[in-house]
Protein backbone atom coordinates (compact mmCIF):
# COMPACT_ATOMS: atom_id res chain seq x y z
CA UNK A 1 0.00 0.00 0.00
CA UNK A 2 2.48 2.81 -0.79
CA UNK A 3 1.46 6.39 -0.99
CA UNK A 4 -1.00 7.92 -2.85
CA UNK A 5 0.69 10.93 -4.27
CA UNK A 6 -2.60 13.04 -4.32
CA UNK A 7 -3.45 12.85 -1.08
CA UNK A 8 0.23 12.48 0.77
CA UNK A 9 -1.81 14.09 4.82
CA UNK A 10 -4.34 11.92 3.73
CA UNK A 11 -2.37 8.65 3.75
CA UNK A 12 0.00 9.76 7.23
CA UNK A 13 -3.16 10.55 9.01
CA UNK A 14 -4.40 6.70 8.49
CA UNK A 15 -0.62 5.57 9.16
CA UNK A 16 -0.79 7.45 12.26
CA UNK A 17 -4.70 6.37 13.33
CA UNK A 18 -2.92 2.50 12.99
CA UNK A 19 -0.42 3.24 15.22
CA UNK A 20 -2.60 4.88 17.60
CA UNK A 21 -5.16 1.84 17.56
CA UNK A 22 -2.22 -0.08 18.99
CA UNK A 23 -0.69 -2.04 16.08
CA UNK A 24 2.86 -2.53 15.50
CA UNK A 25 5.26 -0.18 13.44
CA UNK A 26 6.46 -2.84 11.49
CA UNK A 27 3.90 -4.27 10.33
CA UNK A 28 2.19 -0.95 9.29
CA UNK A 29 4.92 0.26 8.05
CA UNK A 30 5.25 -2.85 5.83
CA UNK A 31 1.33 -2.51 4.12
CA UNK A 32 2.30 1.46 3.71
CA UNK A 33 5.56 0.63 1.82
CA UNK A 34 7.88 2.84 4.06
CA UNK A 35 10.64 2.01 6.06
CA UNK A 36 10.63 1.88 9.91
CA UNK A 37 13.30 5.02 10.06
CA UNK A 38 10.83 6.87 8.30
CA UNK A 39 7.20 5.56 9.90
CA UNK A 40 8.74 6.50 13.39
CA UNK A 41 9.93 9.95 11.99
CA UNK A 42 6.53 10.82 10.72
CA UNK A 43 4.75 9.54 14.11
CA UNK A 44 7.12 11.17 16.36
CA UNK A 45 6.40 14.51 14.46
CA UNK A 46 3.04 13.69 15.11
CA UNK A 47 3.31 12.89 18.54
CA UNK A 48 5.38 16.84 19.05
CA UNK A 49 3.60 18.71 17.01
CA UNK A 50 0.12 17.53 16.19
CA UNK A 51 -1.80 17.41 13.10
CA UNK A 52 -0.15 20.35 11.67
CA UNK A 53 3.43 18.02 11.67
CA UNK A 54 1.78 15.79 8.53
CA UNK A 55 1.59 18.74 6.12
CA UNK A 56 4.73 18.75 4.04
CA UNK A 57 7.92 21.06 5.08
CA UNK A 58 9.85 22.60 2.81
CA UNK A 59 13.12 21.54 1.95
CA UNK A 60 14.58 24.43 0.63
CA UNK A 61 17.35 25.73 3.15
CA UNK A 62 17.29 29.55 3.63
CA UNK A 63 21.19 30.36 2.30
CA UNK A 64 21.25 33.11 -0.66
CA UNK A 65 21.99 36.01 0.77
CA UNK A 66 19.96 38.54 -1.85
CA UNK A 67 16.59 36.81 -0.71
CA UNK A 68 16.75 37.38 2.75
CA UNK A 69 14.00 39.04 4.65
CA UNK A 70 15.30 42.92 4.80
CA UNK A 71 14.47 43.12 8.54
CA UNK A 72 16.26 39.36 9.57
CA UNK A 73 19.30 41.08 7.31
CA UNK A 74 19.16 44.19 9.17
CA UNK A 75 18.99 42.16 12.22
CA UNK A 76 22.70 40.24 11.01
CA UNK A 77 24.23 43.73 10.55
CA UNK A 78 23.01 45.39 13.87
CA UNK A 79 24.52 42.63 15.79
CA UNK A 80 27.49 42.02 14.17
CA UNK A 81 27.78 45.86 15.08
CA UNK A 82 27.38 45.38 18.32
CA UNK A 83 30.10 42.30 18.01
CA UNK A 84 32.57 43.67 15.85
CA UNK A 85 35.06 41.10 16.15
CA UNK A 86 32.71 37.75 15.98
CA UNK A 87 32.64 36.01 13.02
CA UNK A 88 29.85 34.45 10.94
CA UNK A 89 29.47 30.87 13.39
CA UNK A 90 29.09 33.20 16.50
CA UNK A 91 26.27 35.64 14.63
CA UNK A 92 24.34 33.09 13.42
CA UNK A 93 24.37 31.76 16.76
CA UNK A 94 23.23 35.15 18.58
CA UNK A 95 21.01 35.15 15.81
CA UNK A 96 18.58 31.75 17.16
CA UNK A 97 18.92 33.14 20.58
CA UNK A 98 17.31 36.34 19.34
CA UNK A 99 14.67 34.41 17.56
CA UNK A 100 14.08 31.73 19.22
CA UNK A 101 12.61 29.73 16.85
CA UNK A 102 10.10 32.31 15.42
CA UNK A 103 11.34 31.93 11.98
CA UNK A 104 13.97 29.79 9.83
CA UNK A 105 17.61 30.81 10.87
CA UNK A 106 19.83 31.46 7.44
CA UNK A 107 22.85 29.24 7.35
CA UNK A 108 26.08 30.25 8.25
CA UNK A 109 27.62 30.54 5.05
CA UNK A 110 24.60 33.00 4.09
CA UNK A 111 25.07 35.31 7.06
CA UNK A 112 28.88 35.68 6.09
CA UNK A 113 28.16 36.36 2.48
CA UNK A 114 25.64 39.10 3.95
CA UNK A 115 28.26 40.54 5.93
CA UNK A 116 30.70 40.41 3.05
CA UNK A 117 28.68 42.16 0.65
CA UNK A 118 28.18 45.49 3.29
CA UNK A 119 31.62 45.34 4.00
CA UNK A 120 32.09 43.63 7.26
CA UNK A 121 34.27 41.21 6.92
CA UNK A 122 38.66 41.42 7.17
CA UNK A 123 40.60 40.67 4.35
CA UNK A 124 44.25 39.63 4.68
CA UNK A 125 46.12 41.94 3.95
CA UNK A 126 48.90 39.59 2.28
CA UNK A 127 45.89 39.32 -0.65
CA UNK A 128 46.83 40.95 -4.16
CA UNK A 129 43.37 42.65 -5.65
CA UNK A 130 45.27 44.92 -8.43
CA UNK A 131 44.24 42.60 -10.86
CA UNK A 132 40.90 41.58 -10.33
CA UNK A 133 37.90 42.70 -12.60
CA UNK A 134 35.70 45.28 -11.30
CA UNK A 135 32.01 44.55 -11.38
CA UNK A 136 30.27 45.57 -14.51
CA UNK A 137 32.18 48.42 -15.98
CA UNK A 138 33.28 48.38 -19.54
CA UNK A 139 36.41 49.68 -20.62
CA UNK A 140 37.40 51.92 -23.46
CA UNK A 141 40.39 51.01 -25.48
CA UNK A 142 43.06 53.67 -26.01
CA UNK A 143 45.67 51.33 -27.92
CA UNK A 144 45.61 48.06 -29.95
CA UNK A 145 44.87 44.70 -27.77
CA UNK A 146 43.66 46.40 -24.91
CA UNK A 147 40.17 45.20 -25.55
CA UNK A 148 38.96 42.75 -28.62
CA UNK A 149 35.20 42.47 -29.65
CA UNK A 150 33.92 39.29 -30.56
CA UNK A 151 30.37 38.36 -32.01
CA UNK A 152 28.55 36.04 -34.36
CA UNK A 153 26.75 38.00 -36.88
CA UNK A 154 23.60 36.72 -37.55
CA UNK A 155 23.10 33.34 -39.23
CA UNK A 156 22.19 33.00 -42.91
CA UNK A 157 21.94 30.60 -45.68
CA UNK A 158 24.28 29.62 -48.73
CA UNK A 159 23.03 29.23 -51.85
CA UNK A 160 23.16 25.79 -51.31
CA UNK A 161 20.67 25.78 -48.93
CA UNK A 162 23.39 25.35 -45.42
CA UNK A 163 23.53 27.82 -43.11
CA UNK A 164 26.58 30.15 -42.16
CA UNK A 165 27.78 31.92 -39.00
CA UNK A 166 30.07 33.94 -39.43
CA UNK A 167 32.32 34.65 -36.12
CA UNK A 168 34.14 37.72 -35.40
CA UNK A 169 36.70 39.63 -33.99
CA UNK A 170 37.83 43.14 -34.09
CA UNK A 171 40.18 45.40 -32.37
CA UNK A 172 38.50 48.07 -30.35
CA UNK A 173 40.87 50.81 -30.74
CA UNK A 174 42.34 50.49 -34.18
CA UNK A 175 38.84 48.93 -35.93
CA UNK A 176 41.18 46.20 -37.00
CA UNK A 177 39.16 42.99 -38.28
CA UNK A 178 41.21 40.46 -36.73
CA UNK A 179 38.92 37.49 -37.59
CA UNK A 180 35.99 36.48 -40.14
CA UNK A 181 35.23 32.63 -39.87
CA UNK A 182 32.68 31.09 -41.83
CA UNK A 183 31.07 28.74 -39.28
CA UNK A 184 28.67 26.13 -39.56
CA UNK A 185 27.41 26.23 -36.24
CA UNK A 186 27.63 28.23 -33.11
CA UNK A 187 29.06 25.37 -30.81
CA UNK A 188 31.57 25.74 -28.38
CA UNK A 189 34.55 23.67 -29.77
CA UNK A 190 34.38 25.16 -33.07
CA UNK A 191 34.67 28.99 -31.55
CA UNK A 192 37.77 27.33 -29.44
CA UNK A 193 39.13 26.00 -32.80
CA UNK A 194 38.62 29.46 -34.25
CA UNK A 195 40.27 31.56 -31.03
CA UNK A 196 43.10 29.45 -30.48
CA UNK A 197 43.64 29.66 -34.43
CA UNK A 198 43.69 33.87 -33.60
CA UNK A 199 45.29 33.78 -30.81
CA UNK A 200 48.42 32.07 -32.37
CA UNK A 201 48.32 34.01 -35.11
CA UNK A 202 47.66 37.35 -33.49
CA UNK A 203 48.57 37.23 -30.15
CA UNK A 204 46.61 37.98 -27.12
CA UNK A 205 43.99 40.83 -25.98
CA UNK A 206 44.00 41.85 -22.21
CA UNK A 207 40.19 41.73 -22.69
CA UNK A 208 37.13 40.26 -24.82
CA UNK A 209 34.11 41.94 -25.09
CA UNK A 210 30.93 39.90 -26.30
CA UNK A 211 27.70 39.99 -25.38
CA UNK A 212 25.39 37.66 -23.57
CA UNK A 213 24.56 34.36 -26.02
CA UNK A 214 26.38 31.38 -26.29
CA UNK A 215 29.12 30.10 -26.55
CA UNK A 216 30.32 33.31 -24.90
CA UNK A 217 27.99 32.78 -21.61
CA UNK A 218 26.20 30.05 -20.67
CA UNK A 219 22.67 30.97 -18.70
CA UNK A 220 23.15 27.68 -16.02
CA UNK A 221 26.95 28.15 -15.51
CA UNK A 222 28.57 29.50 -12.21
CA UNK A 223 28.22 33.26 -12.70
CA UNK A 224 26.81 32.52 -16.39
CA UNK A 225 30.14 31.63 -17.45
CA UNK A 226 31.11 29.47 -20.28
CA UNK A 227 33.82 26.74 -20.70
CA UNK A 228 35.08 29.58 -23.72
CA UNK A 229 34.82 32.13 -21.27
CA UNK A 230 36.76 30.30 -18.56
CA UNK A 231 39.57 29.78 -20.88
CA UNK A 232 40.20 33.03 -21.58
CA UNK A 233 40.43 33.83 -18.42
CA UNK A 234 42.90 31.29 -17.57
CA UNK A 235 45.17 32.75 -20.44
CA UNK A 236 44.93 36.04 -18.36
CA UNK A 237 41.73 37.84 -20.92
CA UNK A 238 39.59 39.79 -18.67
CA UNK A 239 35.76 39.36 -19.27
CA UNK A 240 33.33 41.76 -20.59
CA UNK A 241 30.08 41.55 -21.28
CA UNK A 242 27.25 44.45 -22.31
CA UNK A 243 23.99 44.43 -21.01
CA UNK A 244 21.40 42.15 -22.15
CA UNK A 245 19.47 44.12 -25.01
CA UNK A 246 22.25 47.03 -25.31
CA UNK A 247 23.73 45.75 -28.38
CA UNK A 248 25.04 49.87 -28.65
CA UNK A 249 27.39 48.84 -26.04
CA UNK A 250 29.00 47.75 -28.86
CA UNK A 251 28.47 49.39 -31.69
CA UNK A 252 31.80 49.79 -33.52
CA UNK A 253 31.82 46.14 -33.89
CA UNK A 254 27.51 46.35 -34.89
CA UNK A 255 28.44 48.89 -36.94
CA UNK A 256 31.28 46.48 -38.93
CA UNK A 257 28.61 43.56 -39.08
CA UNK A 258 26.44 45.93 -40.98
CA UNK A 259 29.28 46.68 -43.37
CA UNK A 260 30.17 43.16 -43.93
CA UNK A 261 26.87 42.16 -44.36
CA UNK A 262 25.47 44.55 -47.24
CA UNK A 263 28.81 43.67 -49.11
CA UNK A 264 29.46 39.63 -48.32
CA UNK A 265 26.26 38.39 -48.23
CA UNK A 266 23.79 40.06 -50.90
CA UNK A 267 24.04 37.74 -52.47
CA UNK A 268 25.19 34.69 -50.26
CA UNK A 269 27.69 32.03 -52.19
CA UNK A 270 27.27 28.85 -52.91
CA UNK A 271 28.89 27.36 -50.06
CA UNK A 272 31.05 27.88 -47.19
CA UNK A 273 34.38 27.49 -48.70
CA UNK A 274 33.44 30.54 -51.58
CA UNK A 275 31.77 32.71 -48.48
CA UNK A 276 34.77 32.60 -46.24
CA UNK A 277 36.79 33.38 -49.56
CA UNK A 278 34.44 36.68 -49.51
CA UNK A 279 34.89 37.47 -46.30
CA UNK A 280 38.65 37.25 -46.76
CA UNK A 281 38.27 39.85 -49.59
CA UNK A 282 36.26 42.16 -47.29
CA UNK A 283 38.84 42.02 -44.27
CA UNK A 284 41.96 42.30 -46.58
CA UNK A 285 39.89 45.88 -48.30
CA UNK A 286 38.28 46.91 -44.56
CA UNK A 287 42.02 46.83 -42.99
CA UNK A 288 43.93 48.00 -45.84
CA UNK A 289 42.03 50.44 -48.32
CA UNK A 290 38.98 51.66 -46.58
CA UNK A 291 39.75 54.80 -43.90
CA UNK A 292 37.88 55.79 -41.26
CA UNK A 293 36.44 59.59 -40.44
CA UNK A 294 36.91 58.27 -36.29
CA UNK A 295 40.96 57.46 -37.46
CA UNK A 296 41.54 60.56 -39.18
CA UNK A 297 40.78 58.92 -42.39
CA UNK A 298 43.55 56.19 -42.00
CA UNK A 299 42.99 52.67 -42.63
CA UNK A 300 42.81 50.24 -39.74
CA UNK A 301 46.52 48.59 -40.60
CA UNK A 302 48.14 52.04 -40.23
CA UNK A 303 46.84 52.42 -36.66
CA UNK A 304 46.91 48.53 -35.30
CA UNK A 305 50.31 47.19 -34.05
CA UNK A 306 50.70 43.23 -32.90
CA UNK A 307 49.96 42.49 -29.79
CA UNK A 308 53.08 41.73 -27.37
CA UNK A 309 51.11 38.92 -25.30
CA UNK A 310 52.04 35.69 -27.43
CA UNK A 311 49.91 32.29 -27.46
CA UNK A 312 51.91 29.84 -25.91
CA UNK A 313 49.04 27.77 -24.33
CA UNK A 314 47.25 27.25 -20.84
CA UNK A 315 49.56 28.68 -18.27
CA UNK A 316 50.21 27.11 -14.38
CA UNK A 317 47.94 28.49 -11.93
CA UNK A 318 48.70 28.44 -8.26
CA UNK A 319 47.45 30.04 -5.25
CA UNK A 320 50.32 31.28 -2.72
CA UNK A 321 47.88 33.22 -0.10
CA UNK A 322 45.52 30.02 0.04
CA UNK A 323 45.40 27.00 2.22
CA UNK A 324 45.29 25.07 -0.64
CA UNK A 325 44.00 24.37 -4.07
CA UNK A 326 41.42 21.71 -5.48
CA UNK A 327 40.56 20.16 -8.64
CA UNK A 328 37.15 20.24 -9.82
CA UNK A 329 35.80 17.03 -10.78
CA UNK A 330 34.39 16.42 -14.25
CA UNK A 331 30.96 16.24 -12.97
CA UNK A 332 31.67 20.25 -11.78
CA UNK A 333 32.06 19.21 -7.65
CA UNK A 334 35.02 19.74 -5.69
CA UNK A 335 35.12 17.27 -2.49
CA UNK A 336 35.99 18.16 0.92
CA UNK A 337 36.73 16.53 4.00
CA UNK A 338 34.83 13.58 2.31
CA UNK A 339 32.07 16.04 1.04
CA UNK A 340 31.30 16.48 -2.57
CA UNK A 341 30.35 20.05 -3.21
CA UNK A 342 28.96 21.16 -6.61
CA UNK A 343 30.43 24.03 -7.83
CA UNK A 344 29.79 24.38 -11.82
CA UNK A 345 30.55 21.99 -15.43
CA UNK A 346 32.21 24.98 -16.94
CA UNK A 347 34.80 24.78 -14.03
CA UNK A 348 35.56 21.00 -14.94
CA UNK A 349 39.31 20.29 -14.81
CA UNK A 350 40.05 24.02 -13.18
CA UNK A 351 42.01 23.86 -10.44
CA UNK A 352 40.45 26.43 -7.39
CA UNK A 353 41.80 27.93 -4.70
CA UNK A 354 40.06 27.55 -0.94
CA UNK A 355 41.22 29.23 2.51
CA UNK A 356 39.52 29.13 5.30
CA UNK A 357 38.05 32.62 6.62
CA UNK A 358 36.12 31.41 9.82
CA UNK A 359 35.37 28.40 11.44
CA UNK A 360 33.76 26.01 8.34
CA UNK A 361 33.48 29.09 6.08
CA UNK A 362 35.81 28.36 3.49
CA UNK A 363 36.38 31.21 0.53
CA UNK A 364 37.14 29.71 -3.00
CA UNK A 365 39.10 31.53 -5.62
CA UNK A 366 39.12 31.06 -8.94
CA UNK A 367 42.85 32.85 -10.00
CA UNK A 368 42.47 36.31 -8.87
CA UNK A 369 38.75 36.23 -8.94
CA UNK A 370 36.70 35.24 -5.30
CA UNK A 371 33.76 32.92 -6.54
CA UNK A 372 31.96 32.64 -3.28
CA UNK A 373 31.92 30.68 0.50
CA UNK A 374 31.58 27.30 0.69
CA UNK A 375 29.70 26.18 4.35
CA UNK A 376 30.98 23.34 5.13
CA UNK A 377 27.53 21.53 7.03
CA UNK A 378 25.48 23.21 4.04
CA UNK A 379 27.44 21.55 1.60
CA UNK A 380 27.03 24.50 -0.78
CA UNK A 381 28.49 27.48 -2.48
CA UNK A 382 27.07 30.64 -1.64
CA UNK A 383 27.92 33.01 -4.37
CA UNK A 384 28.55 36.98 -3.94
CA UNK A 385 28.11 39.42 -6.45
CA UNK A 386 29.66 38.76 -10.05
CA UNK A 387 33.32 39.18 -10.05
CA UNK A 388 33.23 38.79 -13.66
CA UNK A 389 31.30 41.48 -15.36
CA UNK A 390 27.68 42.14 -16.16
CA UNK A 391 25.10 38.92 -14.63
CA UNK A 392 23.30 37.17 -18.00
CA UNK A 393 20.13 37.03 -17.98
CA UNK A 394 18.48 33.52 -19.07
CA UNK A 395 18.04 33.33 -22.53
CA UNK A 396 14.55 31.94 -23.52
Amino acid sequence: MPWRESSVMEERLRFVARLLEGEGMSEVCREFGISRKTGYKIYNRYKEHGLEALCDRSRRPVRYANQLPCQIENLILELKQSKPHWGARKIRELLVRRLNGDVRIPAKSTVHAVLDRHGLVKRSRTRRHRNKVQGTALSQAVAPNQLWCADFKGEFRLGNRHYCYPLTTTDQASRFVLMCEALETTKETTAFTAFERLFEERGLPFAMRTDNGLPFASPNGLYNLSKLSVWWLRLGINIERIKPGCPQQNGRHERMHLTLKKETTRPAQMNSLQQQARFDEFIAEFNTERPHEALDMKCPEEVYLPSQRQYTGLPEVDYPFHDKDILVTACGRICMHRKKINISTVMAGQRLGIKEVDDGIWLVSFMHHDLGYIDLEQKTLQTIDNPFGTRVLPMS
